[in-house]
């Protein structure tokens, strides 16, 4: 038995995955972790290639406290899209939350260089707060 295809046996296009997507979204700006969280599962299920849907849920995960759920999420964003800075400073979080730190702070330390500033400022704050 394959996989389903949820899009077209729902009979929805792209535009309804969007609105699903920039709903949970709006949830998750509103801090309202708990709601978005099963918009984001259900978009994981509808678009399994989404990296930014798959990183998204991840850190909902990280908010409500699910480090190893969170880890899951990464590591499927991951291979997807394999440099993402977003996705790989939130797997430091999920090491650091789970008591790998070591492996948290290679991570760090390589993305304490990365382009994106808003990026490299966590990951040394980071370093600076578990040295």
């Amino acid at each position: 038995m394959g996989k389903i295809n949820w899009i077209e046996k729902l009979n929805w296009n792209e535009e309804h995955i969007e609105d699903l997507r920039y709903t949970g979204y709006s949830y998750v700006r509103q801090g309202k972790y708990d709601i978005a969280l099963a918009f984001f599962e259900a978009l994981n299920v509808l678009d399994p290639e989404s990296a930014y849907d798959a990183q998204t849920l991840g850190a909902i995960y990280l908010q409500l406290n699910y480090p190893a759920k969170a880890l899951k999420c990464f590591d499927k964003a991951l291979k997807i899209e394999a440099d993402h800075g977003p996705t790989l400073l939130n797997l430091t979080k999920a090491f650091l939350m789970l008591g790998r730190k070591e492996e948290a702070m290679q991570l760090a330390n390589i993305l304490k260089n990365e382009k994106n500033l808003q990026i490299a400022n966590v990951a040394k704050a980071l370093i600076l707060a578990n040295s």
